[in-house]
């Protein structure tokens, strides 16, 4: 099994981070946890609907530079700066994932300082 760095080096708010975007290793495809981000610029502002919309889509574009779609995606893990947040988090999940979803858990978390919501998730995609 070989293993494969997806995408290249991360950079967040002008600083290289000491992780990959995400990682093929044999049929699976390892991302690294996503925040609300824009062209590298980490959104520490608006609901949590619209931090979720940005992290999912900005998740959907590393699975498909990895060869994946949502639909691949077996696993999920979730952290919220709020637990009253969780209703509209799951609101917008549930749009992107809609049919036989990924195994998922959610957590709070006291580590997210400025943004509302952090998104990891595992693909499962035979390689070719």
């Amino acid at each position: 099994m070989s293993k494969k760095i997806i995408g290249d080096p991360l950079i967040i708010n002008g600083r290289k981070l000491s992780l990959s975007k995400a990682v093929r290793a044999g049929d699976f495809v390892y991302l690294t946890g996503q925040v609300p981000m824009k062209n590298g610029v980490v959104i520490t502002e608006g609901s949590i609907e619209e931090q979720t919309r940005i992290v999912l889509d900005e998740i959907k574009n590393t699975l498909i530079e990895a060869g994946c779609e949502l639909q691949d995606v077996i696993k999920a893990m979730v952290w919220l700066k709020n637990k009253e947040d969780f209703p509209g988090f799951n609101s917008i999940y549930g749009e992107y994932f809609d049919h036989d979803p990924p195994a998922r858990s959610a957590v709070v978390s006291d580590l997210l300082v400025d943004v509302l919501v952090e998104v990891e998730v595992v693909a499962y995609k035979p390689e070719l």
